[in-house]
Order: structure tokens, then C-alpha cells, then sequence
């Protein structure tokens, strides 16, 4: 009886496993085949709006309005491509809209074809319109006061806008054949379009092999990097240079100011004495009456020619009364604004003036951007009558009214000079004695400024006091010591410490020197104001590099202070 050796089977069992095995290779191989071809899906584009808007290669929410082939953006778009300076103002209840550069003021309308730039007639092609809830501002004055570009494709509909300066690489398909654009950097993604050998492109990003492209019909995708390569840097024209304004500055030296407070009586020129190194000042004669923007001003011609035959510059001050309620109102539409910006420019012509100084305080913190608004929209024009423009800023704090509805980073980009009112560190009615201004408190005040809020050092005035406060310490019926002040001048203090026959000493925490004495069961101290306390304090302006010093005000100083005050600015390093 014959068998069939057992190898033979072992060998046919075998068999079957190597081809099982090979027809499953054949089968991964043939799979991952498929799997590795590039897709042939082809899918139309679709864009959400009429007219997409592309920026830097990525399609943005918005849309753009065509009207007789030229373009309109909407608002929030333009003010994301300006950035944080925000120079586009809209009032939604006149439909205004203002354009503020640092020499222009353009004011215009929704649906009309009239505006003013600079207070002259400016022609529009097209209106400004509200259409669904958004504002859309026509090209023509956003390329010319800030060179923004739109390209409309009226093939696509596709607009493309470019930023003012933008650097854009160019490139080139080199593929004769089977070179497409995908909606993903992804062979496997779907194709949205062909390239021709040669077409030209911009090149937005590179990623994982593949270019961000965008046609010349607009249009963006995804090319393989094999099959393009990088040209030309296309380069966008920059915005249209504007002269730069040069405020006026005392040729190697420092700005010197007094403010004179001028109540009901008018000062008499001929009363005031010499003051060495001041080469400014600053009176307070104009004030911000109701909320229509009616200022009231008193100026004295004989004050303007007493001061530049002493060769001085006059600077008026502008204070909004301290009333915060008709200085919302009159901050709040630009007819109110432009009002008290035509009574200014009038004031300065009428009186001679070299300068305006704002003084607003006492404001609501929701008023913050309308006062920034107010001083975009006053500078340039205050600057064509060759008008220097300060304003006053108090140290920062915590303070609603006083301190937080002051935007010192955005004002310090639009003024000339910035007054940093560095006194009342303890203020009238302070709960504690001590210091107006000591020389620590002045000098974190003034560093602050210059370094969270980046105002340029060559703008920062110091602005110091010349009075003090008589501070009386007495003991209340709960057994509390009531606090109590009142300014005075440094003659009037020089008088108490030589009547009561004091010594002063030296506040090494103050920077000061100080006395106290008792009188009428009380006790009276003085932190003083001196030549050692101003010496310290200009020694700041040149340590930080400010642009100079200011005082308030003039009729608390002692004569002699003025040549103290000029001879330390003098100093070189």
C-alpha cells in the first residue's frame, strides 16, 4: 500500500500560506497605491459675501461694496488694518465720519458727496454708506491720508487689500502640466482650480511643501511647492509722507514754563518781575462754558505784548471748568468739537498766540476716547496755524475723574508737549499730612509715563509746584486727629519760618526740607518748597532727558527761584 510522504503535505500547506501572504502584499500595495494618488475631486469656490475681501492671502469675514467699479470697505475692517491709533472716528447719530492724520482733518458724511478737509471742500466719487448695520467708507480717502490699497477683479469679485509699505513675494508656476491649486496644503484635498505654465502668483505662506498663493483673479489655495517657485518682492507704495510738524523749542535749552492764573482781575505786567530762563507762559484764560462747546475767554492783548517783549512765547491755556457733565456733552459729536476748535484757532489769531494748552480734568472715564478724539481732530489744525499744542496730564492713579480717563499713550502720539502735573501727592483735603511733591513720588510719576504708556521723553514736561500746604494737626472730640490744609506761596512760608524763628531740616524721605511748629494747640508742619527742592527736581528732567519744566503758577514764587530753576537746566552733562 503506498503513502504520500508527510513533507509533500507539509510542503502543499506551506504553499498556500506564502500565497495568501503575497496576494495580501499585492493587495496592501495596491491599496496604498490608491491611497497615495493625488485626489481628482474638483469643488467650486465658495465665498459668503458678493465681493470677499482678501487680506495677506486669507479670506476675512467681510465683504466689500462695488460702485461704479470702485470699492467701499467696511469700518471695522479699516480699523484692524490701521491698527490700535484708530485715526477713523463714526458718530453713528449724524452719520459723521472723520479722518485724522497727523497734519489732516477730513470730515464727511454717510450718503453725501461733500466734505472738508482741513475746513476746505474735499470732492468724493463715491459716498460713504450704512448698509446692514456697518459703515462702508469709499477707497479714495484711505489710500490718500493712509495708503491702503484695494484691487477689485471684476471677473471673481474678489477684492484684495494692501497695506501701506506691505513687502509681497511673487512667484511662478514652472510645471507645464497638471499644476492646481487645492483648498488644502494637501494632495488630498480637493483641486479648486488650474495653473498655467508661467501664471503669475503672490505667495503668501509656506507650509508642509505647499505655497498659500493667490491668482491674479484673486482667488486663494494651495500650490505644491515643486511645482512654483519665489520671483519678485513685489513692494506696496508707502503712505503719503506728510511734513512733520517742529514744535517750537529754545535752541540748546530746555522749555521753561509758568502758568499765570488769571481770575477776575487781570494781572498787570508791569508788576511782574523778572523771571530768568522762562520762556513761556501759559495764562488761563479760556474755559469751556456749556455742553454746545462755548468757550468764554479772557484775554489781555497787554499781557500777549508785555510777554514777547520779554521774549516770550504765549501759550493759553483751555480748561473744561472741572465740569464734567457739559464736557461730555461738548466732546461728544463733531459739530460741538469743531466748535471749540474754530473759537480756539479765532482766539489765537485775535490775541497772537503761539499755543494752545489743554487742561481738562474732572472728566468721566466713558469720555476717554472723545477727549483723544477732540485733541486728533484740534492738532492738525491748531499745526497750519502754527500753533504748538500741550496738554496737561495728572500723575497716574486709580482716580476715575482724574487720572484714568486720561489715555497719556494715545494722547502723547498727537500732541507737541505732555505737562505731567506732579504735585498734590497730598492734596487738600488729604486725611494725611505730607508732602505736595516729594522727590520720589515726582520721579515713580514721571517714569511711569514714559515707560508703560511709551510717551517720548522729548515731549514730557515736568511740571512743578511753587506753593506748599500749612498742614494743622488737632485733636478731635473722638479723640482722632483732624487734618486740615492750605496753600500757600514761598514767600508766605519764608515769612512763618523767620517770625517763629524755625530751623529747617532735611526730609530725607521727601527730598525736602521741613518744619513744624505748634500754635493755637495745634500742630502746624510744612513740607517746603525751596531752591533744594526745585534743584532736585530739574536734576530729573535732565536724568530722564525731558523736554523741560513748567511751574504753577506764577504769583506763589519767590524772585529768586527763576534763576535757581535756569541755571540747573542749564547744566551740561
Amino acid at each position: 500500500m503506498s503513502r504520500t510522504p508527510r513533507y509533500k503535505r507539509r510542503r502543499g500547506a506551506r504553499g498556500f500560506i506564502i500565497l495568501f501572504l503575497l496576494a495580501a502584499a499585492a493587495a496592501y500595495v495596491a491599496v496604498s497605491y490608491v491611497r497615495d494618488l493625488p485626489s481628482k475631486e474638483r469643488i467650486e469656490l465658495q465665498y459668503a459675501n458678493t465681493n470677499p475681501i482678501v487680506h495677506n492671502g486669507a479670506v476675512t469675514p467681510f465683504g466689500a461694496i462695488i460702485e461704479h467699479g470702485e470699492v467701499k470697505l467696511p469700518l471695522p475692517l479699516v480699523e484692524e488694518l490701521l491698527g490700535e491709533d484708530k485715526p477713523i472716528h463714526y458718530e453713528a447719530d449724524s452719520g459723521s465720519i472723520i479722518f485724522t492724520t497727523a497734519n489732516k482733518v477730513l470730515h464727511l458724511k454717510t450718503d453725501s458727496l461733500t466734505a472738508e478737509m482741513n475746513r476746505k471742500p474735499y470732492s468724493l466719487t463715491i459716498a460713504a454708506e450704512l448698509a446692514e448695520e456697518l459703515v462702508y467708507l469709499p477707497m479714495g480717502p484711505i489710500t490718500e491720508l493712509y495708503g491702503v490699497q484695494a484691487e477689485y477683479v471684476p471677473e471673481s469679485g474678489v477684492v484684495t487689500v494692501l497695506e501701506a509699505g506691505q513687502a509681497v513675494q511673487k512667484g511662478e508656476v514652472v510645471v507645464e502640466k497638471g499644476t492646481v491649486m487645492r483648498s488644502e496644503p494637501s494632495k488630498k484635498a480637493p483641486i479648486t482650480g488650474d495653473l498655467a505654465l508661467g501664471a503669475v502668483l503672490r505667495v503668501w505662506d509656506e507650509q508642509d511643501g505647499w505655497y498659500l498663493i493667490q491668482t491674479a483673479g484673486g482667488h486663494t489655495g494651495y500650490v505644491n511647492k515643486l511645482h512654483a517657485k519665489l520671483t519678485s518682492i513685489e513692494r506696496v507704495a508707502e503712505a503719503p509722507a506728510e511734513p512733520a510738524y517742529a514744535p517750537w523749542k529754545v535752541l540748546g535749552s530746555k522749555l521753561n514754563m509758568v502758568w499765570e492764573a488769571v481770575y477776575e482781575k487781570k494781572p498787570d505786567p508791569s508788576a511782574i518781575g523778572p523771571m530768568q530762563g522762562v520762556n513761556v507762559v501759559s495764562p488761563t484764560w479760556f474755559e469751556l462754558v456749556d455742553g454746545k462747546g462755548t468757550i468764554k475767554g479772557k484775554a489781555d492783548p497787554a499781557y500777549v505784548k508785555w510777554a514777547h517783549q520779554q521774549g516770550m512765547q504765549v501759550w493759553a491755556l483751555f480748561s473744561n471748568g472741572f465740569e464734567p457733565d457739559q464736557t461730555k456733552e461738548a466732546l461728544a459729536t463733531v459739530e460741538s468739537r469743531f466748535f471749540m476748535i474754530q473759537q480756539l484757532l479765532a482766539f489765537a489769531e485775535l490775541y497772537n498766540l503761539q499755543g494752545i494748552n489743554i487742561d481738562f480734568e474732572n472728566v468721566y472715564t466713558s469720555d476717554k476716547e472723545n477727549l483723544v478724539q477732540f485733541v486728533r481732530e484740534l492738532t492738525p489744525l491748531l499745526h497750519e496755524q502754527d500753533l504748538v499744542v500741550s496738554i496737561d496730564v495728572t500723575g497716574k492713579s486709580n482716580s476715575e475723574m482724574w487720572s484714568l480717563f486720561l489715555d497719556r499713550a494715545a494722547l502723547g502720539k498727537v500732541v507737541d508737549y505732555m505737562m505731567v502735573m506732579a504735585y498734590d501727592e497730598h492734596w487738600a483735603s488729604s486725611p494725611k499730612a505730607g508732602s505736595v511733591a516729594s522727590l520720589p513720588w515726582t520721579e515713580r510719576t514721571i517714569s511711569r509715563i514714559l515707560e508703560e504708556d511709551g510717551v517720548p521723553p522729548s515731549k514730557l514736561v515736568l511740571s512743578m509746584p511753587l506753593y506748599t500746604r500749612i498742614w494743622t494737626e488737632k485733636p478731635g472730640e473722638d479723640g482722632k486727629v483732624k487734618v486740615s490744609s492750605k496753600a500757600v506761596g514761598m514767600d508766605r512760608v519764608k515769612s512763618i519760618i523767620a517770625e517763629k524763628k524755625l530751623t529747617p531740616v532735611l526730609d530725607e524721605a521727601a527730598g525736602q526740607h521741613y518744619v513744624e511748629y505748634n500754635e493755637d494747640g495745634a500742630l502746624n508742619r510744612i513740607w517746603i518748597e525751596d531752591d533744594h527742592s526745585m534743584k532736585a527736581r530739574v536734576e530729573l528732567v535732565r536724568k530722564y532727558k525731558l523736554a523741560g519744566v513748567a511751574t504753577w503758577q506764577r504769583t506763589f514764587q519767590t524772585s529768586s527761584i527763576w534763576k535757581t530753576i535756569d541755571e540747573q537746566l542749564q547744566i551740561r552733562p
